[in-house]
């Protein structure tokens, strides 16, 4: 089975969980730039941090998303 990707959700699946997630302001960069399918080096160097803290921001991120859904 195929794992859900952030970009394969509907731009108003994108907005239910952008309202319901309560992201912090950089996890919803985070998710903005995901939803745009970005790699985690492509969005490491957008957001100017490193790759590592990219993947923690990642996993909060996904642990939202997983409660809400």
């Amino acid at each position: 089975m195929k794992q859900l990707k952030i970009c394969d959700f509907t731009e108003p699946e994108l907005d239910v969980l952008r309202r319901l997630c309560n992201f912090s302001d950089i996890e919803l960069q985070y998710f903005n730039l995901r939803a745009r399918d970005k790699t985690l080096v492509e969005i490491a160097l957008e957001m100017n941090i490193s790759q590592s803290t990219v993947s923690l921001i990642g996993k909060r991120v996904k642990n939202k998303i997983i409660r809400i859904l």
